[in-house]
């Protein structure tokens, strides 16, 4: 080896087409609370000059930005790119997109000045304007304002039920140190009527443990429900704490009702999302026999989705699936998909991509609702959480069903069709495999004679 001489490569001069000059006029934002850097780039004012760069302060105010909007048409800017800093980018895109000009929004690791030069905000958007010049940065996905408006709304569904659930979950911290063990005895206290009568009752003074299991509906085991009370020492402010909670988590639960109101109500403003009736006709309610469905009831038949997580979806999506090319491209927005971490011989295990979390969230719920049907979605959460966990099971049954969500908005005359729980056992059935064989084999003109096996 030691003598072994080494092969000389030439050199080669290579063709870069995204190393190139994409935009001639751009401008590149960089954006604080109170204010953005506005840099614009331009092209040379004589033939062999320079590029020149023009850089303002802009205050954060709608007549600015607005004024800034009529400066950058003016000088007709094709390209406006910014950081996606916490949630103070919103003002600069909204408005700035409102007046038709070309806007992005990037991720600001992607901009991240180089090290070892000056940091300024001037600076930074100089950088910002330059990368964008040459191609050099990918946009973010920001949906249309339609969508945005759903979004809001479905996320702050998503946040009162988790209140909501924080509210049930304080109020069981207090009946444990009040030893009523009612918890034990029904199935929730959130979601049945018995645990809301009883705990009413308490509340109200009743002290009799067999007087308020008496007052269980439906299947309750009363017994249970009376042994569960029996003990408790409820003190002078457990029945004001108690009234408290459950008044909180009414309301909550009205405000729940009043946000799913507003959200199918935005929903069918959206005519991206109708349906087809029977007689051809667009409509939010095609009624039972349409030809198309509505897109949320077509994502709503992906076994664990349920209309409430169809309709959150579509929110952080959209509706147009042409922002995402491919499936494999939405996964990975979601961050759903693997990262590759290789380097030289050595290849790491790959690691979670970082996506939109709130999607990634209703996925992997929608994953634990299918993982309990007898589908080829709960059969194959089952199979891969036998080799791998429970965790990356659920991780790749929430891929899979991105991935029908993805067809399914692509294409919207598809349907949702079950392979089968027994779709994995019909594969790999080996007298299938022999008898396709048998029919490859005739198909090329030989006669195939089966024999009895010893």
């Amino acid at each position: 080896m030691g003598n072994a001489r080494a092969r000389k490569i030439p050199a080669r001069l290579v063709e870069d087409e995204d190393y190139q000059l994409r935009h001639e006029r751009v401008a590149g934002i960089d954006i604080a609370k109170a204010k953005a850097d506005v840099c614009t780039r331009l092209p040379p004012a004589r033939d062999g000059g320079r590029r020149a760069s023009r850089v303002e302060e802009v205050p954060a105010t709608a007549a600015d930005v607005l004024a800034l909007a009529g400066r950058l048409k003016a000088g007709r800017v094709e390209l406006v790119v910014m950081e996606a800093t916490g949630e103070y980018w919103r003002i600069w895109y909204y408005l700035l997109e409102a007046e038709g000009l070309n806007v992005q929004l990037v991720n600001p690791s992607h901009a991240r000045q180089l090290a070892g030069r000056p940091k300024t905000d001037q600076l930074d958007a100089q950088w910002i304007a330059r990368l964008a010049e040459m191609g050099l940065l990918r946009p973010s996905f920001v949906p249309p304002p339609e969508i945005r408006a759903l979004r809001d709304l479905t996320r702050a569904r998503l946040q009162v039920v988790r209140d909501r659930t924080r509210e049930w979950q304080r109020l069981e911290k207090l009946l444990e140190g009040a030893l009523i063990k009612l918890s034990s005895a029904v199935h929730s206290l959130a979601r049945t009527k018995t645990a809301r009568i009883i705990l009413e009752a308490i509340a109200g003074g009743e002290r009799d443990p067999e007087a308020l299991a008496a007052l269980a509906m439906g299947p309750a085991d009363r017994s249970a429900i009376e042994k569960s009370l029996d003990g408790m020492q409820v003190g002078d402010h457990h029945p004001a704490l108690i009234r408290g909670f459950l008044d909180h988590a009414a309301f909550l639960d009205q405000r729940v009702a009043a946000i799913e109101d507003m959200i199918q109500d935005r929903l069918d403003r959206i005519e991206a999302s109708w349906g087809i009736a029977a007689d051809g006709t667009r409509t939010p309610a095609p009624g039972p026999d349409a030809a198309v469905l509505p897109a949320a009831d077509r994502l709503a038949e992906v076994p664990g989705v349920s209309p409430d997580l169809a309709r959150a979806i579509i929110a952080e999506v959209g509706l147009d699936m042409t922002r995402f090319p491919t499936a494999a491209r939405l996964a990975s927005w979601a961050g759903l998909a693997p990262v590759a971490r290789q380097s030289g011989p050595r290849t790491r295990k790959a690691a979670k991509g970082q996506g939109d979390h709130w999607l990634k969230g209703y996925c992997t719920q929608a994953a634990l609702g299918a993982s309990r049907t007898d589908t080829f979605l709960g059969e194959r959460y089952r199979r891969l959480a036998r080799r791998t966990g429970a965790v990356r099971a659920q991780c790749a049954v929430a891929r899979s069903i991105l991935t029908i969500i993805w067809h399914l908005l692509n294409n919207p005359d598809a349907r949702f069709t079950d392979l089968g729980a027994d779709w994995h056992a019909r594969k790999n059935d080996r007298d299938r495999k022999t008898r396709r064989h048998l029919k490859e084999l005739q198909a090329l003109g030989y006669q195939v004679t089966i024999t009895e096996a010893a």
